[in-house]
C-alpha cells in the first residue's frame, strides 16, 4: 500500500480518496445503480445540508484526504453543487465530480471550471447510442454524454471516461478507449457490477467469464500513457501480472477501508458503495475518527484477517478479493446494499473469500 496515502494517526494510511453521494435524485434510470437512484428528492429528505456538506469536507481535509469525488444520482441536480467543488478547492482538495454528462453543456461546464474542478468523469458505455441509451435508461443519453465530453474538453477541464462492462459492450472497449485517444483522453476506468441496488437481481456472475472479460479489458487497453482501471475484479491485478502488465497507477485491486471510503447521502460511512457495513455517520462522529478507530475499516487493513482462499492467496497484498462480494454472494444475500440498510459490521463475512475469483492458491 506504500504510495496509496500518506501516514497519519497512529500509521495508519489517509484515506487518499474519498467519494460522497451527494443526492440519490437522478433523471436516469440506469439497470446497474447501486444506489437505487431515481426522481427528485421526497420533502422531508436526509441528505446533507450544504452547512454538513462543508463540514464535511473539512473533516475529509483534517483526515489528509487528497481527492474527494461529488456522486450521486446526478450531483448537478444538486443546487449548491459548484459552491462545494469552490469550498472544497479552497482549502486544498482536488474536487472531482463523476456524472452521466447528460447535464452538461457549455455554461454548465464553464461554471465548474471557474468552481475550481479539478476532473469530470463521463460515463460512456457504448460507441453506439442505442446500446448506451438502454444502458442509462433514457433516450437521447449518448447524445447528451456526448455533448457534456465536447463541453468539458473545450474548457480544458481534465476528463475521464468511465465505462461500465455489460455482454454488450465487452467486445467494443478498445475502440471506446481509442475514440478517447483521439479526444485526448488518458484517463478510463471500466466498472463490472455488483449485484447491488437494481442490479440486485443480477445474481453472482460466471467466474470464468469475468476472468475472460478482465484479460479482454487489459488486452485491449494496455497502451503506453493510459490509465486504465478495472474496478470491483481486484483480480486484475494478478491477472496484469500473469500477463506482465505494469502501470503506475496501479497499487492494490481492492482499496475498499485502505485508501478509499464512501460517504452516503445521510452521512454514513462505509468503506466502499457496494459493501453496505456502516463505520458510523459523520454527525456524529468526524470523519478521520471513523476512518481511524472502526472496526470494519480497521479489519479491512489486515490482509492476515482475510479468510478463505483470499487469506491463503500469494496475491491477497496486491488483490484482496471484492470484499462486497464476499459479503453478498458468498452468504446468499442478493442484495449487500439494501438502499441505506446498514448493518453494524461485527460479522467478519465480509473477509471470506471473493466468490467470483477462479485463481487456486500456490500451497505455502
Amino acid at each position: 500500500m506504500g504510495s496509496e496515502g500518506t501516514f497519519s494517526e497512529n500509521g495508519v494510511h489517509a484515506p487518499r480518496l474519498v467519494s460522497w453521494n451527494v443526492t440519490s435524485a437522478c433523471h436516469l434510470r440506469c439497470p446497474h445503480c447501486y444506489l437505487d437512484a431515481g426522481g427528485q428528492i421526497p420533502a422531508g429528505n436526509d441528505e446533507l445540508s450544504t452547512a454538513e456538506g462543508k463540514t464535511l469536507i473539512d473533516s475529509l481535509a483534517d483526515a489528509g484526504t487528497k481527492v474527494l469525488i461529488l456522486s450521486g444520482g446526478e450531483p448537478l441536480l444538486r443546487k449548491d453543487i459548484y459552491g462545494l467543488v469552490q469550498y472544497g478547492t479552497g482549502i486544498g482538495l482536488k474536487m472531482a465530480i463523476g456524472t452521466s454528462g447528460t447535464l452538461i453543456d457549455h455554461k454548465t461546464a464553464e461554471r465548474l471550471k471557474t468552481s475550481g474542478i479539478s476532473s469530470v468523469a463521463i460515463s460512456l458505455d457504448s460507441l453506439r447510442p442505442s446500446i448506451h441509451d438502454r444502458f442509462r435508461g433514457m433516450q437521447g443519453a449518448w447524445r447528451k454524454a456526448m455533448r457534456g465530453i465536447t463541453a468539458c474538453l473545450d474548457e480544458e477541464i481534465p476528463l475521464r471516461i468511465n465505462t461500465t462492462v455489460s455482454d454488450e459492450n465487452i467486445p467494443e472497449l478498445g475502440d471506446i478507449v481509442s475514440f478517447g485517444e483521439d479526444l485526448g483522453i488518458r484517463d478510463f476506468q471500466v466498472f463490472f457490477t455488483v449485484p447491488v441496488g437494481r442490479a440486485t437481481g443480477s445474481g453472482a456472475p460466471d467466474p470464468g467469464l469475468y476472468e475472460s472479460m478482465i484479460r479482454d479489458v487489459l488486452e485491449n487497453t494496455a497502451r503506453p500513457g493510459l490509465s486504465v482501471r478495472p474496478t470491483c475484479v481486484p483480480q486484475f491485478m494478478r491477472i496484469a501480472t500473469e500477463m506482465g502488465l505494469k502501470n503506475s497507477s496501479w497499487h492494490k485491486g481492492c482499496i475498499a477501508g485502505q485508501s478509499y471510503a464512501r460517504v452516503c447521502p445521510d452521512g454514513e460511512v462505509t468503506p466502499c458503495p457496494y459493501l453496505p457495513l456502516t463505520g458510523g455517520n459523520i454527525r456524529k462522529s468526524q470523519f478521520g475518527e471513523i476512518w481511524r478507530r472502526s472496526p470494519v475499516f480497521t479489519s479491512l487493513r489486515d490482509p492476515g484477517a482475510l479468510q478463505g482462499k483470499c487469506g491463503r492467496c500469494e496475491y491477497r497484498e496486491i488483490c484482496g478479493g471484492c470484499r462486497a462480494r464476499a459479503y453478498g454472494l458468498s452468504q446468499g444475500s442478493r442484495n449487500p446494499c439494501g438502499q441505506f440498510t446498514f448493518q453494524a459490521g461485527t460479522g467478519r463475512d465480509y473477509l471470506g473469500e471473493d466468490p467470483v475469483c477462479t485463481y487456486v492458491p500456490k500451497e505455502r
